[in-house]
């Protein structure tokens, strides 16, 4: 919660209706639009009392955070604004302080964000609950429970890229302080025909696209798959590649949730080769063969898969081989062999598949249980999440549809009785008179389905059982003559004369008028899905399996434990887990979270009417305002209503000294409200119309408005007040501040007056003095000058008579002579090292040896760096010849030529000769290799960087994939042009082709390297040996390159680089790639 902003009610600052009790008027036009304005101001959670409608928003919103977990806990449920960890709170702390089992009920239709609502519920109470070593390691174990769920039971369809295909439903065991100890794990009705065919537009399950993107080349080569999605029939290829979904990272997600769950790595291993057979068996293919009896039997026509399928599963090829072709039926003693034609093969291939895959599903649910189940034996509090396909109207709607139809009958049925007995519960215990409350009762839907004699599920498994022809047109007959007269069931072969002519019905569906809508079925495949039937020939090949889990899936498969009754069918299964999930929800008290879909373009900010108003119908949201509000619209206990209304009433304004109930009995008297519109319970206050509600709360605002004026009013006065008592205050200090400054400045102006005058009679007393001094000091000097004027014309003409008139010009010269002689044996003592960097350098001793003691410098310095020169190998001379190069092409121009001063030139970085991974490439290219480096080579559509091992040779430059080794590109030196780089910190540059070279054809190459360089230095010196032409070095943030038929322009942007040194290339349109750089 924010520090400026407390709200302590959900009426505080509301958008819209925060409950839909509340709404007036209710219809359904006013229920769609308060949604759709919550909606769009972001509020996607909308309550109906204590159910919770959640909206799914399409894009990530900032209220889950931890502080908004912290905003939401131990807090009223009526308190903040609607969201699901208010209701995630109330189930939890109803479950820790008042003991009671709590289940969470998640229903809606596919991508509605059920998935996405199970996981916010349980991350809420992983949060709020406490904390410890070992409960921290069972919290972790129930939340990395779901990327293993999600990636063996969801599927991307056309209505959700998540969607889960099966149903959950989840026990989480609490201790007696609210701790979690465990879970146990409920799945239903896996769609296991997806596993062999998709819609178009829709994906398999999302574990092999993840294993087949994110194993690493040495796991597959073991499980014995390739990467290509194409390789593999049971994976459609229109939708293989997912916007927004990662299947490597996904795939790495899951093996370390698998670890943290409690999957040992054998185990790993083993369910990873189960779903490579799975994916491998939708490739075998048969072939028909005619045999001597005349009869049709089918051959596979490539054996290698089945080979391939028979290493990773350990199982005899014979043995399966043998499976595929021929069944076996038992009576009694007797055993007779059929051969299978090609459709029966495919039959009962695919029926291996799904049911391998099925059963590998219930195993990976059977083991999360092991592992996450409570280790102590104590009673233990129960908090159930249900998440479970919601209700399903397709254009094609087959078995799959009808079962989870079913099952929402059942939900929305249980969610009727709880919550008008939820209703009942509270009005007794305040004590308020129950009246009965009419609504639709979905029962007689649910017979119609489920009724042991005459219920479609009872008559679909008699079809099955009986003896003779049975297909999907005799179970319609056998509908239509026991069901016609339903009045919540249409068919156009029925008795009833109303069908007959009803176009929109064709002969080979029926129609059930659901809750939620009519929903019209097609009956073809209704048999087959039912009987769910695997030849028993597979089921014994399976068991026959060298490996563990699948002989531990296929139990049935024992010669020693054959058993001649037939299996239970797929309806009556999923029949009896629906009852005893109906009969496990009754024990516990339920919350609702009503998931709805607002668009079916999975787009954010978009709002579908229709679409909406379509799921308030089947959710049977407006029944349940309804329901709410058929008594009393809005209750709430007397502490807090009273704290909320209080300054209505001055009796209880500003403080209550009675009880709750006496100040708000004293309030609503005050308040004249009719007595017919309110009622006392035990601990709360009903209010029966809205509209009362809302007159509170509007003369709440206006009174406390009226607060506002009187508060501001007297903190007016305070503060005027308090101004003028500082301004009192501040005027005495100012004054006495003001006093004592000008005492000190009347001090400082007498005694600076003093001062100046004792000065300047110092100054004058001084400048006598110095008169006198100067007068006697002229005096002496004028005595001495006289005297060296005698002297030396005394000394010169004795000087005359022993030397000759040129005596002075020798003096000089040897004078001369003697201070260069001493100059040069000082030189010799004081040179510096022969280092041709060091510029120290003895200092001039005279002036006029100014221009010798430079040029004797110049000289010295040509001499120690021939000396230097002298010592260099060819090779270092060639090192230095690059580097100087490069000095001319780059010094001042790029900012990474600094960096690159001190690093030599290897050129081979990579040693092909030496390493055997590129024996290869190495045998692939003749010519000497200069320069071998692995660079990044730039994706021109979409800017993505690929590893490419770059090879420059006297002739030619090549571009190879550095995992095979392979030559993806070869370029002639002559059809460089030219090299294009930034002036930036960046290893960024392109490769420009000569036009119409056959290298051309996709256009120039971006690049990105660490030793940029050296490769443009190289790369140059190469170009001019071989052409005699100087290769153009273009420098600049911003410049032009050629991709196929188009000219794009490539722009340097300051920015981050996302993967290390490599820069972040983004293509905005066809003309313009915008590359970040640091």
């Amino acid at each position: 919660m924010a520090k400026m902003e407390v709200k302590t009610s959900l009426l505080d600052n509301m958008i819209g209706v925060g409950d839909m009790v509340l709404l007036e008027p209710l219809n359904e036009d006013s229920f769609i639009n308060n949604l759709k304005k919550r909606f769009d101001h972001n509020e996607v959670y909308t309550y109906i009392g204590s159910v919770v409608i959640s909206i799914n928003p399409y894009r990530s919103l900032p209220i889950y955070t931890p502080e908004k977990v912290e905003e939401y806990r131990n807090r009223n449920f009526y308190e903040l604004s609607p969201h699901i960890f208010a209701l995630s709170d109330e189930a939890y702390r109803s479950l820790r302080d008042q003991d009671k089992d709590q289940c969470i009920l998640i229903t809606g239709e596919s991508g509605a964000g059920k998935t996405e609502a199970s996981k916010l519920v349980m991350s809420y109470v992983a949060a709020v609950c406490g904390k410890g070593a070992e409960v921290n390691q069972v919290k972790e174990q129930l939340l990395q429970s779901n990327p293993v769920l999600e990636a063996f039971g969801n599927a991307k369809t056309v209505r959700n890229d998540n969607s889960s295909r099966f149903g959950k439903y989840m026990d989480i065991e609490f201790d007696f302080k609210g701790d979690p100890l465990g879970g146990v794990i409920s799945n239903y009705l896996l769609e296991k025909s997806r596993v062999v065919k998709q819609p178009r537009g829709e994906r398999n399950f999302h574990i092999f696209y993840q294993i087949l993107s994110g194993a690493s080349e040495d796991f597959l080569c073991k499980l014995k798959l390739e990467q290509d999605f194409s390789r593999y029939n049971y994976l459609g290829l229109d939708s293989a590649k997912v916007n927004g979904v990662d299947d490597a990272a996904n795939f790495r997600t899951v093996r370390n949730a698998m670890q943290i769950v409690g999957f040992m790595d054998h185990e790993t291993q083993s369910v990873f080769e189960v779903v490579a057979a799975v994916l491998k068996l939708g490739n075998i293919e048969f072939k028909p063969e005619s045999r001597v009896n005349g009869l049709d039997e089918s051959k596979i026509k490539d054996k290698n898969e089945l080979k391939e399928i028979c290493e990773l599963t350990g199982i005899d090829q014979s043995v399966l081989e043998r499976a595929f072709s021929f069944r076996t039926v038992e009576a009694k003693q007797e055993k007779v062999s059929t051969t299978l034609n090609v459709a029966q093969a495919y039959y009962a291939r695919d029926a291996l598949a799904k049911n391998l895959y099925s059963r590998l599903f219930s195993w990976l649910v059977t083991r999360i249980n092991e592992s996450i189940k409570a280790q102590t034996k104590v009673r233990k509090k129960v908090m159930g999440v249900l998440d479970i396909y919601g209700f399903e109207i397709f254009e094609d709607n087959s078995f799959e549809q009808f079962i989870i139809n079913y099952c929402n009958e059942k939900l929305q049925q249980i969610f009727i009785e709880l919550t008008l007995k939820e209703e009942q519960e509270e009005y007794i215990r305040e004590g308020i008179e129950w009246t009965h409350i009419e609504y639709f009762n979905n029962a007689i839907i649910c017979d119609l389905i489920e009724n042991n004699q005459t219920g479609i599920l009872a008559m679909l498994d008699e079809e099955c059982l009986r003896p003779g022809t049975v297909t999907d047109d005799t179970f319609l007959e056998k509908l239509n003559q026991v069901c016609a007269t339903h009045q919540h069931f249409e068919s156009r072969m029925s008795k009833c004369s109303r069908f007959l002519n009803d176009t929109s019905l064709p002969h080979s569906c029926f129609r059930i008028q659901h809750y939620a809508g009519k929903v019209m079925y097609q009956v073809e495949g209704f048999v087959d899905k039912n009987n769910d039937l695997l030849y028993r020939d597979l089921s014994q090949a399976m068991w026959k399996a060298n490996h563990s889990l699948i002989k531990a899936l296929f139990p049935e498969g024992n010669p020693a434990k054959i058993n001649l009754k037939r299996p239970p069918t797929a309806g009556s299964q999923f029949k009896a887990s629906v009852a005893t999930l109906m009969k496990n929800l009754q024990t516990k008290n339920p919350n609702y979270i009503r998931c709805i879909k607002p668009n079916d373009k999975k787009a954010a900010h978009i709002f579908n009417d229709a679409l909406v108003c379509h799921q308030i119908r089947y959710l049977g949201l407006l029944e349940n305002v309804r329901v709410r509000r058929a008594g009393y619209a809005f209750r709430q206990a007397y502490e807090p209503c009273l704290e909320r209304y209080k300054m209505l009433c001055k009796q209880t304004w500003p403080h209550w000294r009675g009880p709750a109930r006496a100040g708000v009995e004293v309030l609503f008297n005050e308040l004249e409200i009719p007595e017919e519109e309110f009622s006392f319970g035990r601990s709360k206050i009903f209010i029966r119309n809205p509209r009362t509600l809302f007159k509170l709360e509007d003369l709440r605002k206006q009174r406390l408005e009226d607060l506002a004026t009187l508060i501001e009013k007297i903190y007016r006065g305070w503060k005027c007040r308090t101004h003028f008592l500082l301004m009192k205050k501040s005027q005495i200090v100012i004054a006495s501040w003001y006093r004592r400054y000008a005492q000190q400045k009347k001090y400082q102006k007498i005694k600076s007056s003093a001062i100046i005058v004792q000065s300047y009679i110092r100054g004058w007393k001084a400048r006598k003095l110095l008169r006198e001094l100067k007068h006697q000091k002229r005096c002496n000097e004028a005595a001495t000058i006289i005297a060296a004027y005698w002297h030396g014309t005394q000394v010169r003409r004795e000087y005359r008579k022993f030397f000759r008139a040129n005596a002075g010009r020798k003096i000089y010269e040897f004078t001369l002579q003697r201070l260069v002689q001493k100059y040069f044996l000082e030189m010799k003592n004081k040179m510096p090292s022969l280092s041709p960097i060091d510029k120290n350098w003895p200092a001039r001793p005279y002036l006029f040896l100014d221009s010798t003691h430079k040029e004797l410098k110049r000289i010295f310095h040509l001499w120690r760096c021939k000396k230097y020169r002298d010592q260099f190998t060819d090779q270092q001379k060639l090192i230095y010849e690059e580097k100087l190069e490069a000095s001319e092409l780059f010094k001042d121009k790029k900012a990474l030529y600094p960096a690159s001063v001190g690093q030599p030139f290897q050129g081979a970085y990579l040693e092909i000769s030496k390493n055997p991974k590129y024996k290869k490439l190495k045998d692939a290219v003749d010519e000497k290799i200069i320069i071998a480096e692995v660079v990044n080579k730039i994706n021109r559509a979409n800017g993505k960087a690929t590893s490419r091992i770059f090879l420059l040779t006297k002739n030619n430059v090549l571009l190879a994939d550095q995992k095979s080794g392979n030559i993806k590109s070869e370029v002639p030196l002559g059809d460089v042009t030219k090299v294009s780089m930034s002036s930036q910190n960046d290893g960024f540059f392109a490769v420009h082709l000569k036009e119409g070279s056959g290298a051309a054809g996709k256009g120039d190459f971006l690049l990105s390297s660490d030793h940029l360089i050296e490769m443009a230095t190289k790369l140059y010196r190469t170009t001019l040996s071989q052409t005699k032409q100087k290769l153009n070095i273009e420098i600049s943030d911003e410049f032009l390159v050629q991709f196929r038929q188009d000219k794009v322009c490539v722009k340097f942007i300051q920015g981050s680089q996302k993967n290390g040194n490599i820069p972040t290339c983004k293509r905005k349109n066809n003309r313009l790639l915008e590359v970040a750089v640091p």
